[in-house]
């Protein structure tokens, strides 16, 4: 299967966003994609709630995700939209960040919220609360695709190994990682977590990122880090995005995964064990 990831500079407007998105996501299937995947927060950067409020709709009227579902049955591929900002009707009002998984059929066979909330201090110039304006989600998530079983995660996710190994224990052989990386962290440490994922479990990984500094019309600008990754089952980066919008392509072959879970086969060697004392 050819995979296509899309790598986005995306704006807090979402209709000024969307074009942009589509007309990527039609380069991709140029070049041959089959699987097509974009970054997190694909409708819409932003650090304002009160901006997201305004702009923001629930899935069930949403315009990108009508928008990017037309597109994948016009062009019989799958897609992964790697997530979009979604209001809700939590009581606390906070969004959804939401992956979807949508079939050539243009019908949405996976939907993954958002487990764990980025909540750091970067540093005292870059600090991080999304659990203010977002719920996190409580189920992980796995959806059967021709190249077999995907497993959904988002950004921040990559850092908690657990969830992953339950993925692939549920018989994920494809992970995906769409995300917004702090240009900080992700310069040091976002090619590293995405191979250690890989290696970890015998999998590739896909990771479309957003990149660059993205406008907003209220609040502070946000830089990203880039460099859309495919990592390999056995841990090499078979593509990398740089850091300019477009697309990378790769090929996943189902043998890579095969042969790296017969040559460390860790998946069949997980064991019960006590704690420290």
């Amino acid at each position: 299967m050819r995979a296509g990831l899309v790598q986005l500079n995306s704006s807090d407007d979402p209709a000024a966003n969307l074009p942009v998105t589509l007309g990527l996501i039609d380069d991709a299937v140029a070049q041959g994609a089959e699987f097509v995947l974009t970054p997190e927060v694909t409708n819409c950067v932003s650090g304002s709630r009160s901006h997201q409020r305004a702009v923001l709709h629930p899935e069930d009227s949403d315009p990108t995700l009508q928008a990017l579902r037309d597109r994948a049955a016009e062009r019989g591929i799958w897609l992964l939209i790697g997530s979009l900002a979604l209001k809700t009707t939590d009581p606390d009002g906070r969004f959804a960040n939401r992956s979807f998984l949508i079939g050539p059929d243009g019908g949405i066979r996976a939907r993954y919220d958002k487990i764990h909330m980025f909540d750091v201090d970067v540093s005292p110039e870059e600090t991080y609360r999304e659990s203010d304006g977002f719920r996190p989600g409580r189920q992980a998530v796995t959806a059967d695709m021709p190249i077999g079983k995907l497993g959904l995660s988002i950004c921040y996710d990559i850092r908690f190994p657990q969830l992953y190994r339950r993925l692939a224990q549920g018989g994920a052989r494809v992970l995906t990682v769409p995300a917004a990386f702090s240009y900080v962290t992700g310069a040091a440490h976002w090619e590293s977590l995405l191979r250690a994922r890989a290696i970890e479990n015998g999998c590739y990984v896909l990771a479309p990122a957003q990149t660059g500094t993205h406008a907003a019309s209220t609040g502070r600008t946000r830089q990203t880090h880039g460099h859309s990754l495919v990592v390999a089952p056995w841990g090499e980066v078979v593509a990398d995005g740089g850091t300019d919008p477009g697309v990378v392509m790769a090929d996943l072959d189902p043998a890579e995964i095969d042969r790296a879970r017969a040559r460390v086969p860790s998946l069949r060697h997980d064991t019960e064990f006590d704690g420290p004392a």
